[in-house]
């Protein structure tokens, strides 16, 4: 059974960083792509970041281009996302999900969220 459950959220200054992380199991990361998303209060869940299947390339929204950063360690079948340089409208629940094929299909599973909230 594919699970995928994510850490590292909390509550930041503006300016300030976390990583998460997103411990997979039931599956290999080899065999699919990866793909943070944030939903903020109110609105409509956004896709913040995907990796391909293979690790070889990442793509991110522009909103977080050049402050977030998406890695894997495939032994530990874990995947992060650094953020440096935070914003208040960064603020939300950040899922990680799984997509058996590519950024661009439909993501199966997910994890249950975790919530970062950036503040003074």
């Amino acid at each position: 059974q594919l699970q995928l459950v994510e850490s590292g959220g909390g509550l930041v200054q503006p300016g300030g960083s976390l990583r998460l992380s997103c411990a997979a199991s039931g599956f290999t990361l080899d065999y699919y792509a990866v793909g943070w998303f944030r939903q903020a209060p109110g609105k409509e869940r956004e896709g913040v970041s995907c990796m391909t299947r293979s690790g070889g390339s990442t793509n991110y929204v522009d909103s977080v281009k050049g402050r977030f950063t998406m890695s894997r360690d495939a032994a530990k079948k874990t995947v992060y996302l650094q953020m440096n340089s935070l914003k208040p409208e960064d603020t939300g629940v950040y899922y990680c999900a799984a997509a058996p094929l590519s950024c661009q299909t439909e993501f199966s599973s997910w994890g249950q969220g975790t919530q970062v909230t950036v503040s003074s």
